[in-house]
């Protein structure tokens, strides 16, 4: 403990940027960190919804709703800790922090699940309706254990990926950096979906449990005996500031006629002179030009800002532009990503109604059907990257773009629900067959197998395998130089707000429609699934208008980052 204070301490005297720090030397220690973190967060969200239906007694659409809200925070959560670390403390303190949090939270999940006193009496055979709900203090213990977790889960996930990129500059290294973080990330997952959850539920929650807090405290020693080998970026204060400054600026001087002189604009000083290349904002979103407008008593007499809310900086202006023409593409991500959020949830609950034996002797656990989507997104990343890119620009001369790549991703996630809404049709039918609705006993099993649930998981991860390298490259191509570090936490923002709206979005049918009871043999999932085919086809439309309105900043960069692809060297 003294060694982790003590190492983030220091990390501000360090310096920002070093040739003897960095680069690959610091890549395995950040890598087995990101592994050693994974594997704990996965071990304990993947199999959230079985553990709240067998060890609280929480009902499964409910258990489902809760999982979301979970996975929701975990995702959104690493915004506050990019800010945090670009703003106040740097992303080496973040990650020790979190890390720490993160197994303070994973303890007391254990505990829950070792100590009776902490949660209530199992439920008997006989029905749903002899079950003893949670008392509020164990629901207390319960959310407690589950907020620290998903703090310490927000606040390293993403910070370790734009920590690792800080250790390299050209943007080729930082495009294979990208490429082993999210097959890190991905392979991470899939052991802790698979080898986790099997503990869980054939050996005990305890010692499964126990598992995720040995690892993560693994991950976090492993990652400060690597200290000496990182390069630290110090923080530079919050960058949402200097976009809200512009806005305020802009507010203030909405009387004062704009101007096409040079010299009326305030530039980016650059050693006491004027940065080079200087020039007039552009001409879009002409109000906020305004904001770097020089008018009497802005300037000093020493040439800079005399009060920071009433001017900013033309590059402060362009910006908060760019930001806002990347919005409407990063709003098509929000329906994207939701029928993802909802299926993945109602998959667990297809799972926990159907055969799970493969074979005599195996049987697989309802929470590690999320590992077909990992094991199909990485694999599937490593076919795209080393074949069919190379063939797409054999037959073409020319390379993938982000945006095309998403526009893929788009495509593919429509085909999932097509596909999970044809299979819930057969269960459904199945159910039918054997006169299984309104029964009373939860153990009800549908003579199903569950691997007819494979396909549209797989679809759902070769979509993913398209949109999600494809979001990382664009927001991290295309986010001005000073909010590179943030680019990655938005798009988990991204995913954390489609979270939310998948619990809502299920709130609503559930308070509208009987398709989706207690009892899922009782209801239609199916036309869940349909009803979210048709939302992917009218995003996918408004995706294709945003993404052919949107013109790159950098078309240069664009090749380039193109070329290089998320490829390693040979």
């Amino acid at each position: 403990m003294d060694r982790l204070l003590s190492a983030a301490d220091e990390e501000s005297k360090l310096p920002s940027s070093g040739h003897k720090r960095g680069s690959w030397s610091a890549f395995p220690f950040i890598a087995a960190t990101m592994a050693g973190l994974t594997v704990a967060a996965g071990g304990w969200m993947n199999n959230l919804i079985v553990y709240m239906i067998e060890e609280f007694n929480v009902k499964s659409i409910d258990s489902a709703q809760i999982t979301n809200v979970v996975y929701g925070c975990t995702t959104m959560f690493p915004v506050i800790g990019a800010i945090i670390a670009d703003s106040y403390l740097g992303s080496f303190s973040v990650i020790c922090i979190s890390s720490l949090i993160s197994f303070l939270g994973i303890v007391l999940l254990m505990l829950t699940s070792t100590l009776d006193s902490l949660r209530p009496p199992p439920c008997n055979n006989n029905g749903s309706t002899l079950c003893t709900n949670p008392t509020k203090a164990q629901y207390a213990v319960l959310y407690t254990a589950l907020a620290l977790a998903i703090v310490g889960v927000g606040g390293t996930r993403f910070t370790i990926g734009t920590m690792g990129a800080d250790q390299f500059d050209k943007p080729t290294q930082q495009s294979i950096f990208w490429n082993w973080f999210i097959f890190t990330l991905y392979t991470s997952s899939a052991i802790s979906g698979t080898a986790i959850v099997y503990v869980e539920d054939n050996v005990g929650w305890g010692w499964g449990f126990g598992i995720c807090a040995v690892v993560n405290i693994l991950g976090l020693a492993i990652f400060v005996f690597g200290t000496r080998f990182y390069r630290r970026v110090k923080p530079q204060g919050s960058p949402f500031m200097g976009l809200g400054q512009v806005v305020v600026a802009a507010i203030r001087k909405r009387n004062v006629l704009g101007s096409g002189r040079i010299e009326d604009y305030y530039q980016n000083p650059v050693d006491g002179g004027t940065m080079m290349g200087a020039a007039t904002p552009s001409e879009s979103f002409k109000f906020l030009n305004r904001a770097a407008l020089k008018i009497e008593g802005d300037i000093r007499e020493d040439g800079l800002i005399a009060k920071l809310w009433n001017l900013c900086t033309i590059q402060q202006v362009e910006d908060l532009k760019r930001l806002i023409r990347i919005f409407p593409l990063w709003s098509t991500g929000i329906f994207l990503t939701t029928p993802l959020a909802i299926q993945s949830s109602l998959t667990t609950l297809q799972a926990l109604s159907v055969d799970r034996h493969v074979g005599p002797h195996f049987k697989i656990p309802a929470g590690s059907m999320i590992v077909f989507i990992l094991v199909s997104t990485s694999i599937s990343i490593a076919v795209i990257d080393r074949l069919l890119y190379p063939l797409w620009k054999k037959l073409t001369v020319r390379t993938l773009t982000p945006l095309q790549r998403v526009g893929v991703g788009h495509v593919a996630n429509v085909l999932s629900m097509v596909v999970s809404a044809l299979v819930e049709l057969k269960r459904l039918k199945m159910v039918d067959a054997h006169h299984l609705q309104n029964q009373t006993n939860g153990s009800t099993v549908v003579p199903m197998s569950v691997l007819w649930l494979v396909p549209q998981l797989v679809i759902a991860g070769i979509a993913e395998a398209f949109h999600l390298p494809g979001n990382v490259a664009f927001y991290y191509q295309e986010f001005p130089p000073l909010l590179k570090s943030t680019s990655t936490a938005m798009v988990a923002l991204l995913i954390g707000i489609a979270f939310y709206l998948s619990t809502a979005v299920v709130g609503v049918v559930r308070r509208a429609t009987l398709w989706l009871p207690d009892n899922i043999n009782d209801g239609r999932m199916d036309n869940v699934y349909w009803v979210l085919s048709l939302v992917g086809v009218l995003n996918f439309g408004y995706y294709l208008v945003c993404a052919w309105l949107y013109k790159y900043q950098d078309v240069e960069d664009v090749v380039d980052d193109d070329d290089d692809g998320f490829r390693s060297n040979e």
